[in-house]
């Protein structure tokens, strides 16, 4: 007999506030949620795989310039893109990233190639884009991820001799991501990002790091993570809470909120998680003002939301 699905998604956390977007901008948010939401259940419900609906709602975002990855990708200081993306199948361990990636329009896609190949697990740079193209994926021109609104942040943020979480200065944690579980009782994590405004030194966030921004195993739970990504790769934090969840019995609203409320916070870190188990438990836990969420299972329709209390 087939089981239950359930599925979450996220599109960024941090300071979020009802004064600070417009209705509009709500109302797009939310739709561009709505959109990746419908992408992912309609591979679900008719039996697809827990991943092939957290790669297809991750690509879903990643194709829309309003969050900060794919498409919509912050600069560097240099005025390039350096993106990254990881994916994990709950029920083998297999698992993919990719880091550093400037012309790959989908980098949760070359994740998922990569998840298939018994070689590899981690390619970055130039490395990763010369075995997207050895395994007949086009790259495209990086004038793809230009937009204007985040040239003018890369332009204030080296103004004012900072480096930018996301948009405007404050603190917007630019990430998406997706966790699932398919009716074969199986789940899948992913998490795919353009880092941060104005960065240097190649620096790689937790959204590529497995165990840190992405984690899935059947056993446990998946999660997929949002934050500073220095405190998120300290905390291990997608591990730690399946650890939590498999060693000492916690429910996954407890172990998130263990590892986001108080473990998290005590270092100073800010962000917040998705998680599923399987048994269609979804918990979503973030210590910021917001996160950009979503989530729907077999017996519950999509909801969306944005700002601490829920819409």
């Amino acid at each position: 007999m087939l089981g239950k699905y359930a599925l979450a998604i996220h599109g960024g956390a941090g300071t979020l506030l009802r004064s600070e977007i417009t209705a509009e901008q709500e109302a797009n948010y939310k739709a561009a949620l709505n959109e990746a939401l419908q992408v992912g259940e309609s591979i679900l419900k008719v039996g697809g795989s827990a991943l092939d609906a957290v790669e297809a709602c991750i690509k879903s975002l990643e194709d829309s310039p309003l969050f900060n990855a794919g498409r919509g990708s912050v600069f560097t200081h240099d005025e390039t893109h350096e993106l990254e993306a990881s994916i994990m199948d709950g029920a083998t361990s297999r698992a993919g990233a990719v880091a550093a990636v400037s012309r790959v329009k989908n980098p949760i896609a070359l994740s998922r190639l990569i998840l298939h190949d018994d070689e590899f697990v981690y390619l970055s740079g130039k490395g990763a884009e010369q075995y997207a193209t050895d395994h007949q994926m086009k790259l495209v021109d990086p004038v793809y991820f230009y937009t204007d609104f985040r040239y003018n942040q890369l332009m204030a943020a080296k103004k004012e001799g900072t480096v930018l979480l996301d948009h405007d200065g404050e603190k917007k944690f630019g990430t998406v991501g997706a966790v699932a579980l398919d009716l074969n009782d199986n789940l899948a994590a992913g998490t795919s990002t353009g880092g941060l405004t104005n960065k240097q030194y190649g620096r790689i966030g937790d959204s590529s790091l497995i165990g840190c921004g992405c984690f899935a195993e059947n056993q446990s739970c998946a999660v997929s993570a949002t934050g500073y990504g220095e405190y998120f790769i300290r905390s291990v934090v997608a591990h730690d809470i399946a650890a939590l969840v498999k060693y000492k019995g916690l429910s996954l609203q407890e172990a998130s909120d263990y590892v986001i409320q108080k473990k998290l916070v005590k270092l100073g870190g800010e962000g917040g998680v998705i998680t599923v188990d399987r048994d269609a438990n979804i918990a979503l836990s973030f210590n910021s003002e917001g996160m950009y969420r979503g989530w729907l299972t077999s017996d519950e329709e999509a909801q969306v939301a944005i700002f601490k209390n829920v819409d």
